[in-house]
């Protein structure tokens, strides 16, 4: 005989709904997986594996500085390793396709919504 669990509220903001199983009702499911990967935009296991963090490792070992702010003659910690041009847009994890940044030049480079 299965245990019986009680009704949860549907995590979707406002809405009265109970469920079973899962977060969301299935009125809310899609809703909130679309909304989920706009914020997250694609999948980042497609592109960035295990491969991706041992060359990402490897280049901040090579460019342990933001080279943006170096041209400027500040010494700033790397904090995010970027594609010049997007993986998902033909780029490869080529050390010439990359550049080290601290996260004030990342959020530069990023195209606004």
């Amino acid at each position: 005989m299965a245990a019986l669990s009680p009704k949860k509220p549907c995590a979707y903001h406002g809405c009265p709904a109970t469920i079973e199983v899962g977060r969301y009702c299935d009125k809310h499911k899609t809703i909130a997986n679309r909304e989920y990967d706009k914020q997250h935009r694609r999948n980042h296991n497609k592109h960035y594996g295990w491969d991706w963090r041992k060359r990402r490792q490897l280049y901040v070992a090579k460019h342990p500085l933001c080279e943006k702010c170096l041209e400027d003659g500040r010494y700033v910690p790397v904090d995010e390793v970027h594609h010049i041009q997007p993986v998902d847009e033909g780029g490869t994890h080529d050390d010439d396709n990359l550049i080290s940044l601290c996260k004030s030049c990342h959020a530069k480079t990023r195209p606004s919504p």
